[in-house]
């Protein structure tokens, strides 16, 4: 039977700055542990330890840009565009420019902080 949403949840987010994390699914709001998928909204100048999470993460940027920095590469994802990174490598996320970002993330198995890992 389907199961409505009817809110997100909100997280603590990680980084120099607030950002919103609104979780819609995933281990907080709907108690979904095989997939999460949240709204987030970062300030610009926004940026978050690295990390080397045990998910892959399917970003989908809805405004703005979103920097995604690997060990060998860097990617500026704007509206319209979207990105996947896969559990097991290091990647660090940031919102460089004044006007932040909005982007959706989906992370196959879902988000917990024991999963990702972040850099001290």
């Amino acid at each position: 039977m389907p199961r409505l949403i009817t809110k997100p949840s909100v997280v603590e987010a990680a980084g120099n700055k607030p950002k919103i994390i609104e979780e819609f699914i995933g281990r907080i709001n709907s108690g979904t542990d095989q997939v999460s998928i949240a709204r987030m909204t970062s300030p610009g100048g926004w940026i978050e330890p690295g990390q080397t999470p045990e998910f892959d993460e399917y970003t989908i940027v809805l405004k703005g840009l979103l920097r995604v920095t690997t060990k060998t590469d860097t990617f500026d994802v704007v509206a319209g565009e979207a990105i996947i990174t896969y559990k097991g490598e290091w990647v660090q996320y940031s919102t460089p420019l004044s006007e932040g970002a909005e982007y959706m993330a989906i992370c196959l198995p879902a988000f917990s902080p024991e999963m990702v890992h972040r850099d001290t």
